[in-house]
């Protein structure tokens, strides 16, 4: 099938959550390109919104999910599995966490996170301990409670009355979170880096004092790693910025490679407090979606993916910043790794975003922002490639 007969085939049968889709259909991908159905080549600096760290078509992923498919795809997790219990040794010895609990989106992390904080509380005797503070602006997924969590009145409007229990500060306002923590407070949940709102750091001090007062008040401290985890900003996980060990920490997006995957990652006090029954999933941790993470890990390790996103994530970010001095276009430049946020003015980023397509670029854009979130093995070449067509669409 061609793009024309796909779009009116969804245009039929699909329910229309996301708009009118850029007009475009991928039949095959291979590194940072994706080839279309018309033979049109696209360079991918979206990466599936922060999924495909490795690449398009990485011959290791792809052996280690062909290889898994040939033997057994879904058992349940009545039994044990082996692909499971090597991820999550692999996701402990790379962090601070003790255990892991498999789930398949960042939605479902997220959710987990929220219960496993929620049940903590209660089983250490402080079922009055209910409520999640969470940023203004943040994003932490489409299930109900997790639009709950998100800082954002847009998402939540059409879902109203929310599910109770979240309070929202603003980012980086230490006395608007010491004054909303009261004797209900669960959890404090924040993205080290806010994706959907146009890459926002919340800066060292802040996360450091956050952290202290959930330490002084017994209070849990979520660190939602769902886009900024697996290397995106140059370190494995954003945390390690910031000289912190979350109680919690979830992963998405990037983890499997594309295979959907979520996980849940916590140190042993938090995370004994889930009893057989309290939590579950039916394909959380399947024998697939692990083989394909375990893959990944493999591939960052042998190629060194992780530095590679701190060095060419910082060459590409001097590289705009430079554009940036002699375009009244650019506001500023923020981000970390291939984390990569432009803001505009003066412009839409939406109409940039589209002239790129044009130009065959694959971008986002947040309000009035451009998002470069580009596969982890991009190269400084890739990067001074991108500089050069950005600049000429932004001259145009």
């Amino acid at each position: 099938m061609k793009t024309n007969d796909i779009k009116n085939l969804d245009k039929k049968y699909y329910m229309n959550t996301f708009g009118e889709r850029i007009p475009v259909s991928f039949e095959r991908g291979k590194g940072i390109k994706l080839y279309a159905d018309d033979g049109s080549v696209y360079t991918d600096f979206l990466a599936g919104i922060a999924v495909s760290a490795v690449g398009h078509n990485h011959k290791t992923l792809v052996k280690a999910i062909t290889k898994q498919a040939k033997s057994v795809l879904h058992v349940s997790n009545y039994y044990y599995i082996e692909q499971q219990a090597k991820l999550a040794e692999k996701i402990c010895n790379n962090s601070c966490a003790d255990k892991v609990f498999f789930a398949n989106s960042g939605a479902e992390a997220n959710e987990g996170a929220i219960k496993l904080a929620k049940i903590y509380q209660y089983k250490s005797g402080h079922p009055e301990k209910y409520e999640i503070i969470t940023l203004v602006n943040s994003f932490h997924g489409r299930t109900l409670a997790t639009v709950a969590a998100t800082g954002q009145e847009k998402f939540q409007t059409a879902f109203r009355p929310l599910t109770p229990g979240f309070k929202y500060v603003n980012i980086n306002d230490i006395e608007a979170l010491r004054d909303a923590i009261d004797e209900n407070t669960c959890a404090v949940m924040m993205e080290m880096i806010q994706g959907e709102s146009g890459v926002h750091h919340v800066n060292e001090k802040y996360v450091k004092e956050a952290y202290n007062l959930c330490r002084e008040n017994d209070i849990v401290f979520i660190a939602d790693e769902v886009q900024t985890g697996m290397g995106r900003t140059g370190k494995l996980f954003a945390y390690e910025h910031y000289g912190i060990t979350p109680d919690i920490f979830t992963l998405a997006k990037a983890l499997g490679g594309g295979v959907p995957i979520g996980a849940v990652c916590a140190k042993d006090n938090l995370a004994q407090s889930f009893a057989p029954g309290d939590h579950g999933s039916t394909f959380g941790g399947n024998p697939l979606a692990c083989a394909a993470a375990n893959a990944v890990f493999e591939i960052f390790k042998k190629e060194d993916l992780v530095n590679n996103s701190a060095i060419v994530g910082a060459y590409l970010k001097e590289k705009l910043e430079i554009l940036a001095q002699n375009c009244d276009k650019i506001k500023e430049v923020r981000g970390r790794g291939l984390m990569i946020g432009i803001e505009l003015e003066g412009v839409s980023a939406a109409d940039i975003k589209h002239k790129l397509f044009d130009e065959k670029y694959l971008v986002g854009a947040t309000a009035t922002t451009i998002r470069l979130l580009p596969p982890l093995v991009i190269t400084k070449r890739d990067a001074d490639d991108f500089v050069k067509v950005f600049e000429k669409v932004l001259g145009e």
